[in-house]
């Protein structure tokens, strides 16, 4: 009997450590990790900010900043690196913006706000593939929510970077859909227009909020 104990009690214990390393029925898993402006405030969904730029290696008390310009055609209008005084501030609206706040490694839509040069096309940005001497820029005429393969162009993350955060085109709002990931940093065209675009350098970007 003492033996059988024994048997039934080494029994409970490995039935007992198998149960304790798998996650809890309907436990929640955590959330992403909440983006925070220069202060260490938390960035709010559909609050303006304006965001600053550095380039690796490159000195850092002396960021840019991104606004829009009209480059070929007048409108829609192109999403430019110009100096950090000349910028235009930015809101971003996750794709689930029941908790009012951006998160890293999350969809979400960027956007200016609306511009009277093009009161027709909005200013949200989405991605032009190939239309820069074979870089893909950010351009704006996007479109919020909706999530699937007719708005995979307009989905961008913030993810950590160094001791700051990067933009990412990445979108995952379209399970069965192929798509490139690439962080957002600059192209110059042949005219010298400095454009965000997809590249294997990204920007380190901090925000401010407007």
């Amino acid at each position: 009997m003492y033996k059988t104990m024994n048997t039934m009690l080494l029994a409970f214990l490995l039935l007992f450590a198998l149960i304790s390393q798998q996650p809890l029925l309907g436990a929640a898993e955590a959330s992403p990790e909440q983006v925070v402006d220069i202060t260490g405030k938390k960035l709010i969904a559909g609050a303006y900010y304006n965001v600053l730029l550095t380039m690796p290696y490159t000195n850092s008390k002396s960021p840019e900043g991104l606004a829009l310009s009209s480059i070929g055609e007048k409108c829609p209008l192109d999403v430019v690196v110009v100096n950090r005084y000349h910028s235009s501030p930015l809101r971003f609206t996750p794709l689930n913006t029941k908790k009012g706040v951006v998160r890293v490694s999350t969809d979400l839509n960027v956007m200016f706000a609306p511009n009277a040069t093009c009161p027709y096309h909005s200013p949200v940005w989405k991605l032009d593939y190939y239309s820069v001497e074979g870089e893909s820029v950010v351009t704006t005429d996007g479109f919020v929510g909706k999530p699937g393969a007719e708005s995979l162009d307009n989905w961008f993350k913030i993810e950590k970077y160094a001791a700051a955060y990067k933009l990412v085109y990445c979108p995952r709002v379209c399970i069965s859909c192929k798509h490139q990931c690439k962080d957002l940093g600059m192209a110059v065209d042949k005219n010298g227009n400095r454009r965000l675009a997809l590249s294997y350098v990204p920007f380190q970007v901090k925000f401010v909020k407007a």
